[in-house]
Parts: structure tokens; C-alpha cells; sequence
């Protein structure tokens, strides 16, 4: 089956991980959205108010005491699930193709990105806008430093933390401290 023979919507190919076409028209429209979302809880002068209520209303869903300090950037918000007492430090970047799902007490650096979309290698296929996308799983108690990258199809078990600047390639499993371009684990972590 080529990708054009498949009579899903290009967002459940999206969150599926399967080929999509990133002009879509839907998901334009989950694009557009997002980024009046972003406008409204990027500005400055947006009360903390408004921005939680804008911040409800753009999530899958989002844990009681969350913090997310602006800037906020999203591809489409509503695939991004957190847990309570989330803090993420300013300039989160979340491009949420696939799922994002993050636990509880989990706290990150500035500058973190969590990236799941990928793009073919063949030059044609990205040339005609094909992307696909892996989810990112973050478990609870998690700590992740200042400008690391989560990427696609990661998933980092509890109690875990990732070093700044680390770019996450791979699992990282429980009550370990991951650091490193690519990241590798160091040392396990006890208490």
C-alpha cells in the first residue's frame, strides 16, 4: 500500500506514527489553532489568568499546579498530555505530531525541546511533504536540564535525570542520570 492509498485522515496517520502530509488542510487547521493559543500565552502582558485558562483549553490535558513559563511553542497542543506539578522553564518547544504523555513532577530546564515528528530519508518523499512522527513518554519524578532534546519515539522512566544540553536518542530507563551528545547513562540513581 503507497501512502495515498490509505483512506485515513492525515491526522490519524499523524498519531499513529504512519506517513502524512504535513499541508493538510486539518492539520493546517490544528496548526492555526495552536498558534492563536500561542499568541494569546506568548505576550507579555497576558495575566496568569488567562494564559492557565488558555493553557487548559490548548492541551490534551494538564495536571493541577503546572507551571509553564512563555514562551510556549507547540505544533498542535491538544496531543500533549501532563501530570501534576509540572514545571517547564521558558522556552519549551513540544512539537506534538505524535503524543507527548509526561508524569508527575517533572521539571525542565529552559529551552528543553520534545520533538517527535521525523522526515523520510528519500529526497522525493520530503520534497512532496511526507513526515511521520514517534510519541515521547517522560515518567514521573523526572528532571530534564537546561537545552536538552528529547527526540522522537524516547520514552525516560521515573526518577530520571537527563543532563543539560544532552540530546536523547534512545530509552532511558528508571533511577538513572543520562548526559551527552547522544545521551548515555552514567550512573543509576538510588533515593
Amino acid at each position: 500500500m503507497s501512502p495515498t492509498d490509505d483512506a485515513r485522515s492525515m491526522r490519524e496517520r499523524m498519531l499513529a506514527g504512519d506517513l502524512y502530509l504535513a499541508d493538510d488542510p486539518e492539520l493546517i487547521a490544528g496548526i492555526q489553532r495552536a498558534q492563536r493559543f500561542m499568541a494569546t500565552y506568548n505576550t507579555p502582558t497576558t495575566d496568569r489568568e488567562t494564559r492557565g485558562k488558555a493553557l487548559d483549553g490548548a492541551l490534551g490535558a494538564i495536571g493541577e499546579d503546572s507551571e509553564i513559563r512563555p514562551p510556549f511553542h507547540v505544533d498542535y497542543g491538544e496531543n500533549i498530555r501532563i501530570g501534576a506539578r509540572f514545571f517547564a522553564n521558558f522556552g519549551l518547544v513540544a512539537l506534538d505530531c505524535c503524543p507527548i504523555t509526561v508524569g508527575d513532577d517533572v521539571q525542565l530546564g529552559p529551552n528543553v525541546q520534545l520533538l517527535t515528528p521525523l522526515h523520510p530519508m528519500e529526497a522525493r518523499a520530503r520534497r512532496d511533504k511526507w513526515e511521520y512522527a514517534a510519541p515521547i513518554t517522560v515518567g514521573d519524578n523526572v528532571w530534564i536540564g537546561g537545552g536538552a532534546m528529547i527526540l522522537p519515539g524516547v520514552s525516560i522512566g521515573d526518577n530520571v535525570v537527563i543532563g543539560s544540553g544532552s540530546v536523547v536518542t534512545k530509552d532511558v530507563p528508571a533511577d538513572t542520570l543520562a548526559v551527552g551528545n547522544p545521551a548515555r547513562v552514567i550512573r543509576e540513581l538510588h533515593g
